[in-house]
């Protein structure tokens, strides 16, 4: 095997298959859970007799609430492995959408909802965090890039995918049911192919040959020795959490209500609405490339403050833009779909660069409930500024501002403080 260690694409062909399973299982999280609610909460409403703001606010509580669910999956996650807690857990999360689909009454929503977020972001974020961090520590960066286009491809289909098939089957109550099933065979078969480790598939991390493996990496098995007390105690892991969850904020937040915001804010169609998220998202895959590729090259944190900034002038262009579609609207738009993505990368590759592939799953069955806490606000946030005020320009403002404020305290963190792998190649250097 050639020295791999620079290649953005050698990662074999089971971990290729790995990277199209995380990528396919963020395709569905950002669908089921964040963009599709711009079809889910009228056509749920509807059929539930509420107004809109009020499903989506529930979907903020819904996600509040998971955080309970993020903790057990993620102990779970270290008990039976991300294979099987990725397969089994999307399979649950496809059950539960159909049931948000059917749902007449608020409280069956919600806990539906619950169960949906709490299994298919666990299923993305924990298992499949787990499973990046195992097969690519010193690669986490490109191949977030890589996963995360599932979030970017969702948003650039899975609205007019979800609003064909409404008009197509006559109701939201029959037009979940196929997107259902789909994410129940998809954990299929993640059951039947996935490995938790490259080393189950005859590989080393990162596709490396063993002579690099042995030379730059800790290969000593270990489990990183976290305990739930101790990283509670550790102040990176708040850290972490907290700065990768006011990025998520500020990406799911503008996604989760584009369209209506351009419909309603801006006078657009609803087809030049959707037409323009497509596009959006579609840059957002490039996006989510060349974001992977600076984090490779340059690091995490560093990659990071450069995205603070750029997504608060994006949403401050938009803002400015005053609700006329002109050079500052497209040009704020362009920006967004840079930034979107690229957010979500950072979820896993922090905590993977701060703390390693040791004990990750630990790590992460603490680290992400934070996160998901902290993301879980930016529904909240839509909800009561749509209610109260009837457009999305103070919660832009409010984005724009939590994405300067990582970009400041980001800066103080150490970024490799606990990564043994990182700690072994420069004491070899």
């Amino acid at each position: 095997m050639a020295n791999n260690k620079q290649s953005l694409n050698n990662f074999g062909k089971a971990g290729w298959g790995t990277i199209l399973y995380c990528l396919l299982m963020f395709y569905f999280y950002v669908g089921m859970i964040n963009d599709g609610t711009n079809v889910l909460a009228p056509t749920a409403a509807a059929n539930i007799g509420v107004e809109p703001g009020t499903v989506i606010q529930t979907n903020g509580y819904a996600g509040m609430l998971a955080v309970v669910g993020f903790i057990i999956v993620g102990q779970i996650n270290r008990k039976i492995g991300p294979r099987y807690t990725a397969g089994i857990f999307t399979i649950i999360s496809g059950i539960a959408y159909i049931i948000c689909g059917n749902a007449t009454s608020i409280p069956v929503y919600f806990v539906a909802m619950t169960v949906c977020a709490t299994g298919m972001m666990s299923a993305g974020y924990v298992a499949g965090g787990t499973l990046v961090a195992h097969w690519f520590p010193k690669k986490k960066g490109i191949v977030m890039g890589y996963t995360t286009m599932g979030h970017n491809l969702a948003s650039a289909s899975y609205v007019a995918l979800l609003t064909g098939l409404v008009a197509a089957m006559g109701s939201i109550n029959a037009a979940s049911i196929p997107i259902g099933v789909a994410a129940v065979i998809l954990g299929v078969v993640g059951l039947i192919l996935i490995r938790d480790t490259p080393q189950e598939r005859g590989m080393n991390p990162d596709n490396v040959s063993d002579e690099v493996y042995a030379r730059e990496y800790h290969t000593k098995v270990d489990d990183g020795g976290w305990t739930t007390g101790k990283l509670l105690k550790t102040k990176e892991t708040w850290l972490v959490a907290l700065y990768t969850g006011l990025f998520q904020i500020c990406s799911v937040g503008v996604m989760q209500q584009l369209v209506t915001r351009n419909i309603r804010d801006f006078g657009m169609s609803q087809g030049g609405a959707l037409t323009l998220m497509t596009i959006v998202a579609l840059v957002g895959v490039f996006g989510s490339w060349l974001i992977g590729v600076i984090d490779t090259k340059i690091g995490t944190k560093k990659t990071m403050q450069g995205f603070g900034i750029w997504y608060a002038a994006a949403l401050v262009i938009n803002v400015l833009a005053h609700g006329q579609v002109g050079f500052l609207f497209y040009l704020s738009i362009a920006m967004i779909g840079m930034g979107i993505g690229g957010s979500a990368n950072f979820t896993t590759s922090l905590p993977t660069s701060v703390f390693g592939r040791q004990g990750f799953d630990k790590v992460n069955s603490v680290v992400f409930p934070i996160q998901g806490f902290v993301t879980a606000w930016c529904f909240v946030v839509n909800g009561i500024v749509t209610n109260a005020i009837g457009n999305l320009s103070v919660a832009y403002m409010i984005f724009a501002c939590g994405a300067v404020l990582v970009t400041i305290l980001v800066s103080f963190l150490n970024e490799y403080k606990f990564n043994k792998d990182h700690a072994a190649e420069h004491h070899t250097a």
